[in-house]
């Protein structure tokens, strides 16, 4: 099994969210499942022009050239596709969103039709990667990953299969870590690489780790 890790943090290697990858690859990897942890950061990625120039000469023919296809190219035979990303004004980061703008060149009005086919169908035989999201804010408040989920599970339709969502509200906490609470965030990334290690062998979240993801998006003083 293959895990790409698409890193939408400014920050990259050194962002709080990539403490959350850390700790989620690192349960993939003791499953057996080799990754990848791409930091869009450290690439040149352009905006989309919108001109749909890959639409009409194909797949991956795009005007612009930079990082772009380099990281598709690694995508490609990837088994899970986790996107990560820190909150910025209620939403994922800009420099993820440029690059979802440009993933317009592995799709197009086609793939739309035959999606919008498939809903009909009572099974597929679409083969697509599983989808991940990790995400972290600043702020002790769960909503504010309300849009980041909305936009994930939205991307779900793209001839994949949500497998799970990693949410963390007190992600000032995970690089700079009060003393009292060092136990809870211990105990917290022991969760997450419990998490990658489901995904690593059952490309899925048992129900149990699911529930206690959504019950410790927060921690705080008691």
């Amino acid at each position: 099994m293959k895990i790409v890790v698409i890193n939408g943090s400014p920050k990259g290697k050194d962002g709080n969210t990539n403490v959350l990858v850390n700790a989620f690859l690192k349960g993939a990897n003791n499953a057996g499942a080799k990754s990848v942890n791409i930091y869009i950061s450290e690439k040149r990625i352009e905006h989309c022009m919108g001109c749909h120039i890959c639409w009409t000469k194909g797949p991956g023919q795009c005007v612009i050239s930079d990082d772009v296809l380099s990281v598709l190219m690694e995508m490609g035979d990837a088994d899970v596709i986790a996107f990560s990303s820190p909150v910025y004004f209620e939403n994922i980061s800009g420099m993820l969103k440029t690059f979802m703008d440009r993933m317009t060149m592995i799709g197009g009005p086609q793939q739309q039709k035959s999606i919008e086919e498939e809903k009909d169908l009572k099974s597929s035989n679409v083969q697509g990667p599983k989808l991940m999201m990790i995400s972290s804010c600043g702020h002790l408040d769960e909503s504010e990953f309300s849009v980041t989920s909305h936009w994930i599970n939205r991307i779900e339709k793209m001839h994949m299969e949500l497998v799970g969502e990693i949410y963390f509200s007190s992600g000032k906490y995970l690089k700079e870590t009060p003393e009292e609470l060092k136990e809870q965030l211990s105990n917290y990334l022991q969760l997450v690489e419990k998490a990658g290690s489901e995904i690593g062998k059952n490309f899925k979240l048992s129900d149990n780790t699911k529930k206690f993801l959504k019950e410790n998006i927060i921690i705080r003083n008691k």
